[in-house]
């Protein structure tokens, strides 16, 4: 609970500096975000840091009619409750505002009820929030049709070279695989900027959250998941690696990761849900520039980096993701629609005569499994085609393919 007072102090002083960031590089996603929605809420959701509050001031900045904005993720606004949504009302009607901006409201208890009430007094209402289990679990339960979800990500290949003003490039891709995409850091080139974040994200969005005790067993966990990125991860594998006592435990940490966007786990390909299940899936972290911020010992592994890009970049494009493994074959990158195939791409750094009849013959038994005629394999800068009965294989460079 907080006083009136000290909320329009707090509102005051949050408007008068929205215009700040408002002219940073604009976001790929700002023009896929609707405009004018009525009756829906607009949903935001992504890691710390990716950008979510430039956005909003950028989606501002358009807005023609009267605006109210209030960041509740500040230490003024800590004591904030459900209650005190009544005085955050009345400076709503002073305003005069038909537009409502919240950033991260998911701090407050009970704002999904705020929300709605706000929509049935045909506000405008749009909403940024850092963990997205939290906020599709409350969605679904009191905004149910009516909401718009969108989630935004640290800089693409094309933000990162609009940003670093490169040309897309080799360059520029291996640049990008070494500093990853989080824009504070990219422009203060200041590895305590990750650092910073990560324990953000572990303490505030985890720890407290879910009221972690073993907070050594919690890191340990998430450096070893960086040191295999791009590998095979099975629960009981890591108990025993780590020495927690129980995979349960190991479960409940991955699933925390993930609601904070900090990793994703990929399935293995299969056309029953219990045995996508049961085989072991692919572990990926949001962006190749944390890997340093966590683990100063990992070695740089170009190709496992690579592949940590793709799957990310693929991510924001298909809803449907897989990995291929069949009798010793791997594909790394299935695209499914309606759960069945409709693209196969395998990713190496350098297409080589160590690595070629792997990666190809990976890629070969894939393109029979699905019955397609075309797969691709994205590597750092090489170009070319290989046939084979009638089927195609297409190499090239990944800036190509995401430019």
């Amino acid at each position: 609970m907080i006083k009136q007072s000290d909320l329009r102090g707090v509102v005051e002083d949050q408007q008068s500096r929205l215009n700040i960031g408002a002219d940073d590089l604009k976001r790929n996603l700002l023009g896929q975000l609707p405009t004018n929605l009525e009756n829906h809420a607009l949903i935001i959701s992504g890691i710390r840091r990716c950008g979510k509050s430039t956005l909003l001031r950028q989606l501002i900045k358009q807005d023609e009619g009267k605006v109210f904005f209030i960041n509740f993720d500040t230490p003024k606004l800590f004591d904030f409750d459900l209650n005190d949504f009544e005085l955050l009302d009345s400076l709503i009607l002073e305003s005069g505002a038909s537009s409502l901006y919240f950033d991260e409201i998911q701090v407050v208890n009970g704002w999904e009820l705020y929300v709605r009430q706000k929509l049935d007094q045909k506000y405008r209402v749009s909403i940024t929030g850092s963990n997205a289990s939290l906020l599709s679990q409350e969605l679904g339960t009191k905004l149910t049709g009516r909401h718009i979800s969108k989630e935004l990500f640290p800089f693409s290949f094309s933000e990162f070279c609009r940003f670093t003003q490169t040309e897309p490039d080799a360059n520029a891709f291996a640049n990008y695989l070494t500093k990853g995409g989080f824009p504070e850091y990219l422009r203060s080139d200041n590895p305590e900027i990750l650092s910073s974040l990560l324990d953000d994200i572990l303490f505030r969005d985890i720890v407290v959250r879910y009221g972690i005790r073993d907070v050594r067993s919690l890191k340990r966990l998430l450096i070893f998941l960086i040191s295999n990125v791009s590998n095979l991860f099975t629960a009981n594998k890591f108990t025993q690696v780590l020495g927690i006592k129980s995979s349960t435990t190991i479960l409940d940490y991955l699933s925390f990761f993930e609601q904070a966007y900090l990793i994703k786990l990929m399935p293995r390909f299969a056309y029953s849900y219990r045995a996508q299940i049961v085989n072991p899936r692919k572990i990926y972290i949001i962006d190749n520039g944390l890997i340093g911020a966590i683990s100063a010992s990992f070695s740089f592994d170009l190709g496992r980096r690579l592949e940590n890009a793709v799957f990310w970049s693929l991510n924001q494009m298909h809803n449907e993701l897989c990995y291929f493994s069949e009798q010793s074959f791997e594909c790394d990158f299935v695209i499914c629609q309606n759960k069945q195939a409709i693209e196969l791409i395998q990713v190496c750094s350098e297409l080589n005569a160590d690595n070629h009849a792997r990666e190809e013959n990976g890629l070969w038994a894939a393109m029979e499994f699905f019955k397609l005629e075309k797969g691709t394999i994205l590597t750092l800068d090489q170009s070319d085609i290989i046939l084979k009965n009638g089927k195609r294989i297409e190499v090239l460079p990944v800036y190509n393919y995401f430019s």
